[in-house]
């Protein structure tokens, strides 16, 4: 009877060691969850430092392209005073050119009257080379037969000297007169074409100008986009990290619950340890009277009580006949399939660009579970996600972010708690899509824009 009453309070120290033991366990995951609350808490702040600094090369960025549309503008004020001045100057040209067919006609007038007087002093000159010149004004004078008569000989030979003289000096002006109106002519024509090809030549470097900052306000404004891109991936990674910060706290919460939880039912396992170890000595003289037939009795009380526990019913969940063929069998490694179907896109370079997780398809109406354990950090429809769920996961002491994108349907929201398995949404193609799949990113820590933290979920899952 004393080996009993020992045996059996053994047994029951082993069961409280076991309890007891437990908590230690705990305290190491909440002060995991902590350290990974303080890391997200960490990179929050780094992602808001990056968002004001993106806002910052926005601003500059707008500046600068507000800077250059406004020397575009004064750009373009200077090429229509250009080609107001290049307008006046072809005006002026054709006023000149009109100008030299004016003088055109002087020219031949002149050229003719010229050419007359050229005649008249030939004339003239042969004149003198047949009379021998002075010799003939000689004999007019001499010729005369009186003195009245001889003055009006020496009147006519000075009246006839000074035509002569008259006409050679015309003959000079006239040609010195057309020689200058051309030279004037031509020179005003060069002068006004030679200011027409400046101006030409400004305007073309204004063009120029407007092109270089036309390409510059282009360059600028994709610069700004992709800031501006930069910018609202920077603020969804801000809000999926408060998301996830917030579903660490719930973790915490639920472990210090559970740590509440544990404390009470080691204290009432004890409390009840002790009292039936109490019941048990006081009785023990009494069962050692009627050990046989006591024992007996226990042993036909306990047949009956496994015949009524094999006998009571099933309180597991039943599924639809039409989703239990697509719910995937739970896996005993850390995480499990997400959902039935083939593998129709890996993980890795995808149109240019980088495919952070997996595509899983399948026709009809196929369930989308949890790869394991953890919370939902955010459920929500994105652009390009279109409906999508996170979900947080502390395991070993390592945070994992689960992604479930283009879900037809979502059933959680933030903050539910979810189990390895269990069904969360329905495969669809929302967001950017072709085609019913479920993508699924697997991120060792927290999820973030550039996605820096993805895995290979086909290295951790047996798909």
């Amino acid at each position: 009877m004393k080996k009993n009453i020992i045996a059996m309070n053994a047994s029951i120290m082993i069961g409280l060691g076991s309890i007891l033991a437990a908590p230690s366990v705990y305290a190491e995951s909440i002060s995991d969850l902590q350290k990974q609350k303080e890391s997200i808490q960490e990179k929050r702040t780094g992602v808001e430092s990056n968002i004001s600094d993106t806002e910052k090369k926005i601003d500059n960025l707008q500046d600068k392209q507000m800077t250059a549309e406004e020397q575009i503008e004064a750009i373009e004020a200077k090429i229509a005073e250009s080609s107001k001045k290049i307008d006046a100057k072809n005006a002026e040209i054709t006023e000149t050119k009109k100008e030299i067919e004016a003088l055109k006609e002087e020219i031949k007038v002149l050229k003719e009257r010229i050419a007359k007087r050229n005649e008249v002093l030939k004339e003239r000159a042969l004149s003198f080379q047949e009379t021998g010149g002075d010799v003939n004004y000689l004999e007019v004078l001499f010729g005369s037969s009186s003195f009245g008569d001889l003055v009006d000989r020496v009147g006519a030979v000075a009246t006839i000297a000074e035509a002569d003289r008259d006409i050679l000096k015309q003959h000079e002006l006239d040609k010195k007169d057309l020689e200058e109106k051309q030279n004037a002519v031509e020179t005003k024509l060069a002068s006004l074409q030679v200011a027409k090809a400046e101006l030409l030549e400004i305007q073309m470097q204004q063009k120029q100008q407007k092109q270089e900052k036309d390409a510059l306000v282009k360059k600028l404004r994709q610069q700004t986009k992709e800031h501006e891109d930069v910018k609202m991936g920077l603020e969804e990674e801000k809000e999926n990290l408060a998301a996830q910060e917030k579903a660490i706290k719930s973790a915490i919460n639920l472990e210090h619950q559970r740590l509440a939880e544990l404390e009470a039912a080691r204290k009432k396992a004890a409390a009840e340890a002790q009292k039936r170890a109490e019941q048990e000595a006081a009785q023990a003289a009494a069962q050692a009277a009627s050990r046989a037939s006591e024992s007996k009795k226990q042993s036909t009380s306990s047949e009956s009580s496994a015949k009524s526990n094999s006998s009571s019913p099933s309180s597991s969940p039943s599924l639809s006949s039409s989703n239990v063929s697509q719910v995937p069998a739970v896996s005993s490694g850390t995480f499990t399939r997400p959902s039935a179907g083939y593998v129709s896109s890996r993980m890795g370079e995808r149109w240019n660009k980088q495919h952070a997780g997996i595509d899983i398809a399948a026709s009809g109406t196929v369930p989308v579970v949890a790869a394991a354990d953890g919370v939902v950090s955010r459920s929500y429809l994105s652009s390009t996600y279109g409906n999508v769920i996170f979900v947080t996961h502390s395991i070993g002491g390592q945070q994992w972010t689960t992604v479930y994108a283009h879900l037809r349907s979502r059933q959680v929201s933030e903050g539910s708690v979810v189990a390895k398995g269990q069904q969360i949404g329905i495969m669809g193609s929302t967001g950017h899509s072709t085609g019913q799949h479920l993508h699924f990113e697997l991120h060792k820590g927290p999820w973030n824009y550039s996605k820096s933290n993805a895995v290979n979920p086909l290295n951790y899952i047996n798909i």
